[in-house]
């Protein structure tokens, strides 16, 4: 238990890696402080969440 066969998961992993490089980018590049690209870059981080709060909030508000 515990193994991964190989290329599990990997375009997936693909695919989040490249949206956290896009959102670090983005919320890096708009920030106006030192304090507000680092926490652009946490957001970065965890943008899936976001995404999918805005989606359910769209959808049942």
């Amino acid at each position: 238990m515990g193994k991964k066969t190989q290329g599990s998961g990997s375009a997936g992993d693909a695919v989040y890696g490249l949206g956290v490089i896009g959102a670090a980018v983005w919320y890096i590049s708009t920030a106006a402080t030192f304090w507000m690209g680092v926490l652009g870059f946490l957001k970065a981080i965890v943008w899936p969440a976001f995404l999918v709060y805005e989606a359910f909030k769209a959808l049942l508000g």
